[in-house]
């Protein structure tokens, strides 16, 4: 079927006009994804609903193909202080620079996906298609991508829009979070008295700040700690009872977060608490039938820093989206109209007729 790109990219600024005019922020999507289920109906497609997720199969959809899954997030932060325009209001200046937030991370990859996937529901694939737009994204919720995928069919592979210049990133970092407390006891300041806990925490900062795991990755490199958060005392002249610490750990896919956890505890002097393992890092080979078609298209495999909900997918996946990493979560956020167009051709480009296995 011939590719329209001039039609299908109308279609998707469009319907991201509409979503940036409508507030989003994680756990606040409700009318955004009313919008775009809305959307995906009125051209004559069947959608589920679980909370604010949104979701629509192909009509042809086979149980004996594999399936693949296409998803972004509707959910965007909230706007920085910084911004010199309303957040709220699309605007598309002359260069074809489109501001508003979410525009960049990641309006652009819901719509350009979405498009692609109507497109692409109009020929049969060797695949199933599935398209998610999921919510909680920005603060990995639990009413997010992880509470809808128990409702969907298997999934074999899924493409993970953010932005990524178009580029494909075959592993994606994780995230744990640690909470390490010091008890003392307290006392006057002026006297011999009490166990400050604060000095209990240095050796255990001093560690986290020097330690180097032994396996690096080839495409994300080592894992990454860094003490973030600093609390303790009440006044100066007295000795505080209780220092608390706060660590974010990137974690690479050599590791699981829990096998992390394993290995660091029994350095520490203090008590440590992780806040979750769910947020696990992400890779896959780089001989897969997608990574290979994107490669033969010019793309570049790359190692992401950056969490998605990739982090929540036990399956394989790709992320590759319009726009640019750096632009997400600042003031004046803006996609351009041909990165748009672009994704989209590169998408249908990309996914008509491949083989997921």
């Amino acid at each position: 079927m011939k590719t329209n790109l001039t039609e299908l990219t109308a279609e998707a600024v469009a319907l991201l006009k509409s979503l940036i005019a409508i507030p989003s922020v994680s756990r606040d999507e409700e009318k955004a994804a009313d919008c775009l289920q809305q959307y995906i109906e009125c051209q004559g497609m069947e959608t589920g609903r679980r909370g604010n997720n949104v979701w629509c199969l192909s009509p042809m959809f086979d149980l004996k193909k594999p399936t693949l899954l296409l998803n972004s997030h509707i959910d965007t932060v909230k706007p920085v202080s910084g911004w010199r325009r309303d957040p709220f209001t699309p605007a598309l200046e002359t260069n074809g620079k489109l501001y508003g937030l979410g525009s960049n991370d990641a309006g652009a990859s819901v719509v350009s996906l979405l498009q692609a996937f109507l497109h692409l529901c109009r020929t049969a694939q060797p695949y199933n298609l599935l398209f998610l737009a999921s919510c909680e994204e920005e603060v990995s919720g639990q009413g997010g991508i992880e509470s809808v995928l128990p409702q969907l069919p298997p999934v074999d592979f899924a493409i993970v829009g953010e932005p990524t210049e178009m580029q494909p990133a075959i592993a994606e970092k994780g995230l744990m979070v640690l909470d390490v407390t010091a008890t003392g006891r307290s006392g006057h300041a002026a006297r011999e008295e009490g166990d400050n806990a604060i000095y209990k925490v240095l050796d255990d900062i001093a560690w986290f700040r020097d330690y180097r795991f032994p396996k690096v990755s080839p495409l994300l490199g080592p894992v990454k700690m860094s003490v973030t958060v600093v609390s303790a005392g009440t006044q100066h002249n007295v000795i505080p009872d209780r220092c608390t610490f706060v660590v974010d750990i990137r974690s690479n896919e050599c590791y699981t977060n829990r096998e992390l956890f394993d290995l660091i505890t029994p350095h520490l002097k203090c008590e440590a608490r992780a806040r979750s393992f769910r947020l696990s890092s992400s890779h896959v080979s780089p001989e897969h039938p997608v990574v290979r078609r994107a490669v033969a298209m010019g793309r570049v495999p790359f190692g992401s820093p950056t969490l998605s909900d990739q982090a929540l997918m036990p399956f394989p996946s790709m992320k590759m989206g319009p726009g640019k990493s750096s632009r997400s979560h600042t003031a004046d956020e803006f996609i351009f109209v041909r990165e748009i167009e672009e994704a989209i051709g590169m998408y249908i480009e990309l996914l008509d007729g491949t083989s997921l296995k």
